[in-house]
């Protein structure tokens, strides 16, 4: 073996003592940003879905006339209810199988819903906080590595 000075090559092609180019990295396991974004996502598809059922139930006339502003428009909320359900399920399912289509819906749903959350304070604070951590999640380096191709 011959003795390796700093400039050489060493064995992982890099130059002994270099620092590692991180923005090639692409890791194999998937981030934790990703793991609590798809389950924050899945947890409102499923509160959607979960409106969308009470919707057809006797409280379905409140909720219709908070949704739509009428009661008598039922049918309107529950398809939209089921609208957001799906918007929320889809990019959750396919953020884990790691699709990069999946996190950039999920951050342009994140944006929405950080707009809607702004209009409606203070009682959407909960709502705000939410996607403006669904957005940061998104954002995040270790997420946009993993989604690199």
């Amino acid at each position: 073996m011959t003795g390796q000075r700093g400039d050489e090559p060493g064995p992982y092609s890099g130059l002994f003592g270099s620092v590692p180019d991180s923005y090639s990295y692409r890791p194999a396991v998937r981030p934790k940003q990703v793991t609590i974004a798809a389950v924050m996502s899945a947890g409102l598809g499923a509160m959607c879905l979960l409106l969308a059922v009470l919707t057809l139930t006797s409280a379905g006339g409140p909720i219709s006339e908070v949704l739509t502003g009428s009661r008598d428009n039922t049918p309107v909320a529950v398809a939209a209810a089921l609208v957001c359900a799906f918007i929320y399920l889809v990019p959750a399912i396919y953020l884990r199988k790691r699709y990069a289509w999946a996190r950039y819906v999920l951050i342009a749903v994140a944006a929405m819903g950080i707009a809607g959350g702004l209009m409606a304070l203070p009682a959407s604070l909960l709502g705000l906080a939410i996607h403006v951590t669904l957005l940061i999640l998104m954002l995040q380096r270790p997420t946009k590595l993993w989604f690199q191709r």
